[in-house]
């Protein structure tokens, strides 16, 4: 136990002496906390008895006070410490203990100087109660030299039934180590000595350049002070962009930019796209809450517009006063540059809303792309309409319309959301976006009109009274180029390290900050509009952990009320992290990579049948609580193709697929569709798509264009894909369309040892009624018999086996004499009703 005389030190404000202290101390960061007060930090230790000469330079007086913080303010973000007799000090709040349920276990410090797990039981790594500063916390002390050996030094918290406890992506120190976990590390040169907080007599004003000055002796180090957290929490709850405002005498236009560093901000307008040389710029009135405002009389539906504005140039700012920015509210977008084009909403006409999405484990999804499925589509419509909204309107309202025939009921299109196309015909996957609110212009037939806004409504409408529900693929956590929002505040829409430079962890060199006030509203803004305008059912969020778990809750709930059914979905990683564990407390479903992964594998007899059943059953528990919350799949754009992946081929080329590869592939289907979960196919799948070997063509228009006529080469495959998903969207499925997570009794699981073949049955203990389903597959080249006990008693039907699919059942079925027979590479599916 720490007894609090030792721990009276951390409450004083002097400083800590440290002997690794170097005497070339620099600032390496200052951070207005308020408008009023903030914190230097220095990059080691500050052991003299006096405080550093600290100076603030800039059109405003000098600090009103500056003292050293207490190292336990340190310590709360970065999990250590150094006590006045210069021992290391690891701190946990027991409030963090109390937020996730483990207020009462016992917690260890464990890390890479002390065997890590190894320390979990060791009383010298326990963490005793300790109260400072009015807070509860944890701590554990020992002598730093412990660690001085170490040059790794990282480490965790962890209870004594070895639950790691998480370590928040912004933590003081947080790293990745070579296995992708994050850990904390120590900094023995910075243990809470280095921190100095001060106040100001007035508050600064944010649209101006000020540093902080040390002076050393020989020279004054500057750096420039920045606003902190405080500053993204700044919000306005006005309508932003251009807004037609009415009253009973005359229509307005009100222009808003929230740009809260701003020092000016201008609206620039011309109402004829063939005279945009001809501007008229227009001065914004600052407001009090960020927004910048200008009210025009007239409604100017139909003009066309650009913002300008200006503010620090600094490492925290990208401000250009002469560039032409294009709105992040406008509806509609030229192009990727703007300008923008005001829409007035009322006159345009929305989707009827008469749709009626299924429920999640009603749904049978494809991801696909505007321009892969019209781009051969076999219909007469001329180039022009085959590169966006209006061509593909027309081939999904064909008889004949791919997706109608292969029998799915829900569409995932890839980003629809102005993304960074430089020209109208050039192909991108849309995964950098530009504008939240605009649909992608290239997809218009007349960008220069908007007419990209009344197609998607017309598309969108389309899929409905074709019976398919539409979902979005929306990319929040990066944008493309050209990045106006850099240009509009850097430091507010953007996550920076340190040194203020743009975070890459989305791997396309920027990282949106998502826990901004008013980026959370753009974002919850637009996937509104996307509902009420354009009547959209649904969304996918790219690289979801850059969103955060606490900002998707929050657009859970506000979207789920304006929508009851709508349907979320996460792509739960990025390259800081995964998420899927979290999300399992939320209503999002995630895709589910393990699944992927495990299936890709598990055809080619690598896998064992414990785990294939546990992906069949739902991946419940340690994935998903109840059983839509997986997203099933083994393809989408991203990866390689199915065929590629699994081809014996060499170079992965599955564009001409072997008797094997095609016998693989009809076992995935039937798996997929025998897992309790949403099982999702990638456009083409089913007639065997290869993009020769490639992995990544993003930009590879005629490779990921859908090749139809593969449907008459393998036409066994595409109608068995169809039959299983009938199947699947039939009374029988829904044996295995589950809302509700399963009890124990439901599945019976049958195997053998030392094999991966799997036998499961389904409602075994008839808690769904009379109707059974028996679902068995074997991935091994040499046939099998698994033994089914009781249930192979049952009157059992079957309908499949790996090449035929029959609802009347097949000719010729598989023996079932107290096990079933499986051939190699062979599956089946079987029903029967009981008594």
């Amino acid at each position: 136990m720490i007894s609090l005389a030792a721990s009276l030190p951390l409450l004083s404000l002097v400083c800590i002496p440290n002997p690794r202290v170097k005497t070339n101390v620099q600032i390496l960061d200052a951070v207005l906390t308020t408008p009023v007060s903030g914190v230097i930090e220095l990059s080691g230790d500050w052991s003299r008895d006096s405080c550093p000469c600290l100076s603030l330079h800039g059109p405003t007086p000098d600090f009103e006070s500056l003292a050293p913080l207490a190292p336990v303010d340190f310590a709360r973000t970065s999990g250590y410490c150094r006590t006045a007799e210069g021992q290391l000090l690891f701190v946990l709040s027991e409030e963090n203990l109390e937020a996730r349920g483990l207020a009462e276990s016992v917690i260890h410090v464990a890390g890479s100087f002390n065997g890590w797990s190894e320390a979990v039981g060791n009383e010298a790594w326990v963490l005793s109660p300790l109260r400072l500063d009015g807070r509860r916390y944890l701590a554990c002390e020992c002598d730093p030299r412990i660690l001085e050996a170490d040059e790794a030094r990282q480490f965790k918290f962890v209870t004594s039934d070895h639950q790691w406890l998480p370590v928040p992506h912004d933590a003081e120190g947080a790293v990745l180590d070579g296995a992708g976990n994050r850990n904390l590390r120590v900094d023995l040169e910075r243990t809470g000595s280095h921190r100095f907080a001060f106040e100001l007599k007035s508050p600064l004003d944010l649209s101006v350049h000020y540093e902080v000055g040390l002076d050393s002796g020989n020279e004054t180090i500057r750096r420039t002070l920045r606003p902190g957290s405080f500053f993204h929490r700044i919000r306005s709850d006005l309508p932003m962009g251009a807004v037609i405002e009415r009253s009973a005498t005359d229509d307005q236009t009100v222009f808003r930019l929230f740009a809260p560093r701003a020092k000016w901000v201008r609206v620039g307008l011309f109402e004829e796209i063939e005279r945009s040389g001809e501007i008229a710029w227009y001065p914004l009135d600052r407001l009090d809450d960020g927004a910048w405002e200008m009210v025009m009389s007239g409604n100017l539906h139909g003009w066309y517009y650009w913002f300008r504005l200006d503010g620090p140039r600094d490492e925290y700012g990208h401000f250009d006063p002469t560039r032409n920015i294009l709105d992040p509210y406008a509806m509609a977008t030229v192009s990727r540059e703007g300008p923008g084009i005001i829409l007035d909403l009322d006159q345009i006409e929305r989707s009827s809303q008469s749709y009626r999405t299924p429920q999640w484990q009603d749904l049978v999804m494809v991801e696909t792309h505007v321009r892969d499925l019209v781009a051969k589509a076999p219909i007469p419509i001329d180039d022009s309409a085959r590169l966006g909204f209006s061509g593909l309107k027309e081939w999904v309202d064909h008889a004949g319309f791919y997706l109608k025939r292969l029998g799915v009921n829900a569409v995932e299109l890839q980003p629809v959301q102005e993304f960074d196309s430089e020209t109208t015909t050039e192909y991108h996957w849309g995964y950098m976006p530009v504008n939240y609110f605009s649909p992608e212009s290239s997809y218009g037939s007349d960008p220069d009109r908007g007419r990209q806004v009344t197609e998607l409504i017309d598309l969108v409408e389309t899929f409905h009274r074709n019976g398919f529900s539409v979902l979005v693929d929306v990319v929040y956590n990066h944008v493309g180029l050209p990045n106006h929002l850099l240009h509009i505040d850097k430091l507010y829409y953007f996550e920076l390290a340190r040194d203020a430079t743009l975070m890459n962890w989305s791997g396309c060199g920027n990282d949106l900050r998502c826990s901004a006030a008013m980026v959370r509203r753009m974002i919850l803004d637009s996937l509104l509009h996307l509902i009420e305008l354009y009547g959209v059912d649904g969304f996918r969020f790219d690289l979801a952990e850059l969103i955060g778990t606490e900002v998707l809750r929050e657009l859970e709930f506000a979207l789920k009320t304006a929508k009851p059914d709508v349907i979320l979905i996460a792509e739960p990683w990025s390259f800081r992290g995964h998420i899927a564990g979290e999300l399992r407390d939320t209503g999002f479903a995630s895709w589910n990579d393990g699944y992927r992964n495990f299936l890709r594998d598990y055809v080619r007899g690598v896998g064992q049948a414990e785990t294939a059943a546990y992906f069949l059953r739902g991946s419940p528990w340690h994935f998903a609580r109840w059983p839509a919350q997986s997203l099933n799949y083994v393809e989408s754009h991203d990866d390689q193709t199915w065929i590629d992946a699994i081809t014996e081929n060499a170079s992965g080329d599955g564009s001409s697929p072997t008797r094997i590869d095609i016998q693989r592939t009809h076992l995935m289907i039937a798996f997929l569709m025998a897992s309790l979960g949403i099982p999702m196919l990638h456009a083409g799948q089913d007639f065997l798509g290869s993009k020769e070997g490639e992995h990544n063509t993003y930009q590879d228009g005629e490779r990921n264009a859908l090749d139809y006529s593969r449907i008459f080469q393998y036409p066994g495959t595409h109608r068995y894909f169809s039959e299983w998903i009938r199947f699947r969207l039939s009374s029988w499925g829904a044996l295995i369309r589950l809302y509700s997570p399963t009890y124990d009794g439901y599945f019976s699981i049958h195997h053998l040892e030392q094999n991966s073949g799997l036998a499961v049955v389904y409602n075994v203990d008839g808690s769904l009624g009379m109707k059974r389903l028996l679902f068995a597959i074997n991935p091994e080249q040499a046939e099998i018999r698994i033994p089914l006990g009781y249930c192979s008693e049952y009157p059992w039907v079957q309908l499949a086996d790996q090449d035929r699919f029959s609802p009347h059942g097949i000719d010729i079925p598989f023996p079932i004499n107290g096990d079933v027979f499986l051939p190699p590479l062979g599956c089946g599916l079987w029903v029967a009703e009981v008594d």
